[in-house]
């Protein structure tokens, strides 16, 4: 079973206006919600591949039950711990720029804490978890350490999708993929990338220091597998770009959805880029419909 994990969840309200005007009043013509956060994400992604998924992590109040509630409905399992206090709610204001007000999230106690220690306890070697975003304030610095240190000792699967220093701490317990943009990849060695053939030198690093596949993404410039057997890049398909939002999660879950029934690195690959790709094209998160639509243009070659 794959497993998602989402420390800090949200519901999404998405709010578009013709202009706004400090301090008036302003009204919409349109508005969505929905929840939101990267393990949330991924499971999503991971339902429209008809691969199931449980998703994990904090929620409370009235918005953390609309998040269950909507996943239930979308047939996707959860298994969140109740905190007290509300889930957050972040604001995305659209007017023709885009704003955001992302709100801080209820307090994680230790009790809250230990008990999605126990659920991750009982997972397996037939079992895989996401580790996706943000840590909550709340929470210690070495909450990710010490996830992926229970998932090591029990030989569960894991993949992390997260910048710098949480990144780096998870590498010697041997990630199964982490999923770094050429940006973040820059920021963890300190140089700037732009290009596929400068991601290979620090993604070879990164297999070194202990993951097992790396992808880095470079938005419409191509993507980058490394692995201690192989190299791969991949032309993304071209379209209009719609929303970053969710991107980096549907290349995960593309890849996770292919490789736990084809355990091909290639077409995993190709799915992620696919679904990465599907994502920013669309006002949401991928289709399976828009992923296969744009596979056939998702061309790789090994680099040597």
């Amino acid at each position: 079973m794959i497993y998602t994990l989402t420390l800090n969840p949200s519901v999404d309200y998405i709010v578009k206006l013709e202009s706004f005007q400090i301090g008036e009043l302003n009204r919409t013509v349109d508005e969505a919600k929905f929840p939101g956060g990267k393990g949330i994400n991924v499971s999503t992604v991971l339902n429209q591949f008809d691969t199931s998924s449980i998703a994990l992590g904090f929620v409370g109040g009235f918005t953390g039950a609309y998040i269950e509630q909507y996943l239930h409905k979308e047939k996707i399992e959860t298994d969140f711990v109740q905190v007290d206090g509300d889930t957050r709610i972040n604001v995305k204001l659209k007017t023709g720029q885009e704003s955001e007000i992302n709100a801080k999230g209820p307090k994680i106690t230790e009790e809250n804490f230990s008990l999605l220690k126990q659920k991750i306890k009982q997972l397996s070697a037939n079992d895989l978890l996401v580790l996706a975003g943000s840590i909550p304030s709340s929470l210690p610095k070495t909450t990710y350490e010490e996830l992926v240190k229970i998932c090591s000792e029990s030989s569960a699967h894991f993949v992390v999708d997260a910048e710098g220093d949480l990144l780096k701490k998870v590498l010697p317990y041997q990630p199964l993929l982490i999923k770094p943009n050429h940006h973040e990849l820059g920021e963890l060695f300190e140089t700037t990338i732009t290009t596929a053939e400068e991601v290979i030198p620090y993604g070879k690093k990164l297999v070194e220091m202990g993951a097992k596949n790396v992808i880095v993404s470079l938005a419409g410039a191509g993507a980058v597998l490394i692995n201690s057997e192989t190299t791969l890049l991949a032309e993304v398909p071209k379209g209009e770009v719609k929303n970053s939002v969710g991107a980096g999660d549907s290349m995960v879950a593309g890849f996770l959805a292919a490789y736990v029934k084809t355990r091909n690195i290639e077409e995993s690959f190709r799915y992620s880029v696919a679904s990465g790709s599907a994502t920013a094209f669309s006002l949401g998160l991928c289709t399976k419909e828009k992923v296969e639509e744009l596979l056939p243009q998702v061309h790789i070659k090994e680099i040597r």
